[in-house]
């Protein structure tokens, strides 16, 4: 399979509310908007996309139509502390897990947009030497 594109679409109940979110706070811009789906795409980087769709849509197969579940986005930045500064301090979301660095080799916090999709938001950081042995690599 040759791929031309791939980006993860969030059915949801609150279109506006999440396109709003991912506008504001995350950097996208609208590149197509019904009442019924948005296309979200970042102007910086390799083509980062999401999408939005209402989760009662007639596209959907009948029994998957509601909203997303059990869904984390990461957002693996430069700075995570300059983003927790941004985010939380400034712009005052609420986080759903605090700024903190784990052994396994991440420095991070996590949000929530208007669906309840966790956003967690990285920046690598060396692994302890009990987890640096579980990276192959590659």
């Amino acid at each position: 399979m040759t791929l031309t594109s791939f980006y993860p679409v969030l059915c949801t109940d609150r279109i506006a509310r999440s396109r709003d979110f991912y506008t504001r706070y995350l950097d996208f811009t609208v590149t197509f908007e019904a009442d019924w789906y948005v296309s979200l795409r970042r102007d910086t980087g390799p083509g980062y996309e999401l999408a939005l769709l209402d989760s009662g849509h007639p596209t959907l197969p009948e029994p998957y139509r509601r909203p997303v579940q059990g869904m984390l986005l990461n957002f693996e930045v430069a700075d995570v502390d300059a983003e927790w500064r941004r985010l939380v301090e400034t712009e005052g979301l609420r986080p759903e897990l605090g700024l903190r660095s784990e052994d396994f080799g991440q420095r991070h916090f996590i949000l929530a947009d208007p669906n309840g999709v966790l956003i967690d938001v990285i920046t690598p950081v060396a692994p302890s030497p009990e987890f640096a042995a579980h990276y192959t690599g590659s």
